[in-house]
Parts: structure tokens; sequence; C-alpha cells
């Protein structure tokens, strides 16, 4: 773990709330495509080629999930232009001058798309696959299921936080039965899904304002305002610049099981401080006196070499206890 503030050890042991973003976090981020609906008559090779091209220019995992298809099946990416990257909805591009939308149910509401594939939005979603919409001349042209593979780790974390009485919750800007169904296979009881990176940022203020010390983990863009505005920000080192920047606590090898052992270690460290503290003062406080040769009167004395030697020897004392820490 990469800790950037040391007040971050002193709190950690504080947490009692653990939020998590789904994609990148509780999931590897390696999206692949599992499922195409196509409305159209084009192949779906060459779909899927445009919505590769145009995906191409964004940093979200799903993005990679078509440029790795393209990829694989040497595919070459046709020319975008006027890209456009729409916070928590999707995307929209032109490609030989046809505008393309591109995203979840909620960019189809943006631009005013009649969707009448709900019903197999819910069926896909049920099989845990992230729903991307493509849209052209206020259509539905396809719907694509994209899924991730849960981190291995993810279900043993949010089991021993359960069993510690800390809260976990799930909020993601993914659809609400895709989340759910992630959420119950790792043991996640509250899920909060569909939400802009704005509404994350304001989940973590109103739970805060219910007095609850707020730990948020993170990996992507849309998760630094709310990485900001947490008690403490996880970011996992697999993550976006902008969210390492904006966390206090970067999980370099990307294993969640170290947002336990950050808790294990706030503990450890305060009680080893107190510990440190009592034996400096309780030492201090006999030996001072004798050295200062106030008890010289009732025979009680030492030679100002094994004064010396007692105060290094108090040094060395604190000094291996601290180095205690290291077995962790």
């Amino acid at each position: 773990m990469l800790i950037k503030k040391s007040e971050i050890l002193e709190n950690a042991k504080k947490v009692n709330t653990v939020v998590f973003d789904k994609t990148g976090t509780l999931t590897y981020g390696t999206l692949k495509i599992a499922k195409v609906l196509n409305y159209t008559s084009k192949k779906e090779e060459e779909l899927l080629q445009i919505v590769g091209s145009i995906e191409g220019k964004s940093t979200h995992p799903i993005g990679k999930a078509f440029t790795d298809y393209l990829e694989e099946k040497k595919i070459p990416q046709k020319t975008v232009e006027n890209v456009e990257n729409i916070a928590g909805l999707g995307m929209t591009g032109e490609v030989e001058q046809e505008k393309w939308i591109l995203g979840n149910a909620k960019i189809l509401e943006k631009y005013d798309i009649l969707n009448s594939h709900s019903e197999e939005e819910k069926q896909l979603a049920k099989e845990g696959n992230s729903i991307v919409y493509v849209a052209s001349n206020n259509e539905i042209l396809a719907m694509i299921g994209v899924r991730d593979q849960v981190r291995s780790e993810a279900k043993e974390v949010v089991n021993e936080l359960n069993n510690r009485n800390i809260e976990t919750i799930m909020l993601t800007g993914d659809h609400k039965e895709t989340a759910e169904t992630i959420a119950k296979e790792i043991g996640i009881h509250k899920v909060i899904s569909n939400v802009l990176p704005t509404e994350k940022t304001n989940t973590i203020y109103e739970l805060k304002s219910q007095g609850k010390f707020v730990m948020m983990c993170g990996d992507g863009i849309n998760d630094s305002p709310a990485l900001a505005s947490a008690d403490i920000g996880v970011s996992v080192n697999s993550g976006t610049d902008i969210a390492m920047d904006s966390s206090n606590v970067i999980l370099t090898k990307n294993d969640l099981k170290s947002i336990t052992q950050l808790m294990d270690i706030s503990k450890k460290t305060l009680k080893n401080i107190k510990q440190n503290l009592f034996w400096a003062f309780f030492y201090n406080c006999i030996m001072i006196p004798i050295a200062m040769g106030l008890l010289k009167p009732i025979g009680i004395s030492i030679n100002p070499m094994l004064a010396s030697l007692a105060m290094v020897l108090s040094s060395i004392t604190v000094i291996l206890n601290a180095l205690r820490l290291k077995r962790m």
C-alpha cells in the first residue's frame, strides 16, 4: 500500500462504512463482449467495427472490450470525428458523417430516443452484463452485453468486512439488475445503481452526514470526486491517474485484501504508539529524578555514564517495539 498521509493510519480504524465502485474495483475491469443483439441489416462484424472505433476514444474499461475485439479479429478502426464523452451516460461520435450514440439507458433519455427493448435489457443484466445501447438517427440499432469477471478476493474481503460489522455498499453507474447480480454473488447487501459521478459524490456526503466514517474504493475518472470526498479514498493501482491522485491510499498490488490490512495496521500502529508513549513517560518519570540527584538523601543515585547508557537503552526499547509492526 502507498499511504499518502500519516493521519490515514490514525483514522483507518474508525471506518464503519466501505463504499465500492463495481467495474475495475470489485471486478478486474477486463471486460469482454458477451452478447450482441443486432436490430439492423448490417453484419455484426461491421456494426462492431463502428462501435469499436468510437469506443476506442474512451478511457472507460468498457471501451477496451471493443478495441480488444477489433484487435483479436484484426479489424481496422474507422476514422471517428466529433467525439464527445458524456460522464455517467456514454459517448457520441461521427463515422462517415453519421452520428452514433453509445451508452446506457440514460443516454437514450438524453437524446429522446424511445426504448422499446427494456425487457431484453433486463434479461442481459440478469446474466451479469453491462449494457451498451447503440443508436443513430433516433433509433436503437443494437444492444451489446459486456461482461466482467469478479475479483477472486472480492467475496472474501466483503465477508470479512461484514463480520466486522462494517457496512458494505456498491455504488455504480451500471444497470440495477447487473449491479445486484454481482452484489449478491459477493455478499454486498446494499446497492446504489444508475448513478452519475456527481450523484456518487452526493451519496458520500449523505453517508458522512449520517455520522458514518466512510472509505470509498474506486478506480476511474468518474470515481475521483467521490474518492476525494470520502474520509478515506482508496484506489487500485490499475485505476486512472486522476483516481490515484484523488485518493489517500493506493493498493499497489491491486489486492482488495489490503483494505482490511490497512484497518489492522491502523489499530496496531496506534496501540504501538500508546505503548511507546507510556514506556517513555514511565521510564523518564522514574529515571530523571534519580539522574538529578533528588533521591540521593535516601541513598539512591546513578553514575552519569550509566544514566547516558540508560537513556540509549530507552530509545532502543521504543525502536524495537515499533519494529514489531514489520511482522504484519
